[in-house]
């Protein structure tokens, strides 16, 4: 101990451990990046607040702007924006709404894909309108907007899903 230190009291010790857990946690995800400003949700659509996004960095398990996103976090922190309430697993949307056919998508559908060998290697978009979806992609990557016609979209592609709406 170092002069002019306070030490720990006994008992106390458990209570530094979890203050130093949470600092920890909290700076997981973007650690050296600068504070973000506060967003405030884009007046409109799910697409629209989904397209307000782009920029934000990706962080797996993340579902806050100040966190950063996993594909499934975009989903449904962007839905939540606009009251509606969305399970947290990509698994789970698979669930929620209405298939729709990828020739009749509208602003805010969901769009799947299988990234991977297994159907367990889901992804998860929402569609914006023209051909296009934001999603959140992977690791060292940021919220980005790209077309449903890109070679790796149109062999990955599962099936789309409207939440609400017509």
């Amino acid at each position: 101990m170092t002069q002019g230190s306070t030490p720990v009291q006994p008992g106390r010790a458990w209570l530094v451990g979890l203050v130093l857990a949470a600092c920890l946690a909290l700076a997981a995800c973007g650690a050296t990046e600068a504070p973000r400003p506060e967003f405030r949700p884009a007046q409109g659509t799910v697409a629209d607040t989904a397209r307000a996004m782009i920029g934000q960095p990706y962080c797996y398990g993340g579902s806050t702007p100040g966190q950063g996103f996993d594909c499934s976090g975009l989903v449904q922190w962007c839905y939540a924006q606009h009251g509606v309430n969305l399970p947290r697993r990509t698994e789970d949307l698979l669930n929620v709404g209405r298939r729709v056919d990828k020739s009749e998508l509208v602003n805010g559908d969901l769009v799947f894909f299988v990234t991977g060998y297994k159907v367990s290697t889901l992804h998860v978009g929402i569609y914006t309108g023209h051909g296009r979806f934001v999603h959140s992609p992977t690791t060292g990557s940021q919220v980005r907007e790209e077309s449903l016609y890109e070679r790796y979209w149109v062999r990955t592609y599962l099936e789309s899903r409207r939440i609400y709406g017509p």
